[in-house]
């Protein structure tokens, strides 16, 4: 166990002023400097957050790129083959099989619009700014609730630095 008048005694250096002799102002400045590095701390967090959100509206508007592009150059293609085997296999008249062939390549492409949807809405719910604003104001909160210890001994003396 240690002694809690030796622990007194004993400076503690912060900042190569040793705390005993810290002046108010002192303290204030250190307070100040560690609130500053917390801030810019927070504020690349939020950045980082930002981009993997960003990132993910990207893939949600390539999804959705790659949906529109599917169905507009697999459309001719798909729909000549799809209605000439409809029509080689159940014997309908070429028009019904040409607008059967048509609904298959919109299903076709309203599966890769829902893979778009996906992505938009995991974008959507990123929640990398909002996590670190409430980071930042329940720090503030913590601060401004801060109170100093009481002293176990009130008849220890504090010089007052003139720095």
């Amino acid at each position: 166990m240690s002694d809690p008048a030796r622990n007194a005694s004993d400076a503690q250096s912060v900042h190569g002023v040793e705390s005993a002799d810290r002046s108010l102002g002192q303290l204030v400045a250190t307070a100040t400097t560690e609130m500053s590095a917390l801030v810019h701390d927070e504020i690349a967090l939020a950045k980082t957050q930002l981009r993997q959100d960003v990132k993910r509206g990207a893939v949600s508007g390539g999804a959705f790129g790659a949906a529109g592009l599917v169905l507009v150059f697999s459309l001719p293609m798909l729909s000549f083959a799809l209605a000439y085997g409809f029509e080689a296999w159940t014997g309908w008249n070429l028009a019904w099989c040409f607008l059967l062939s048509f609904a298959v390549n919109v299903v076709v492409a309203l599966l890769i619009a829902l893979v778009g949807v996906v992505f938009a809405k995991k974008a959507k719910k990123g929640q990398g700014p909002q996590k670190v604003a409430a980071s930042a104001k329940e720090t503030a909160a913590v601060l401004g609730n801060a109170k100093p210890h009481p002293r176990e001994d009130s008849t220890v003396v504090v010089a007052r630095s003139t720095v």
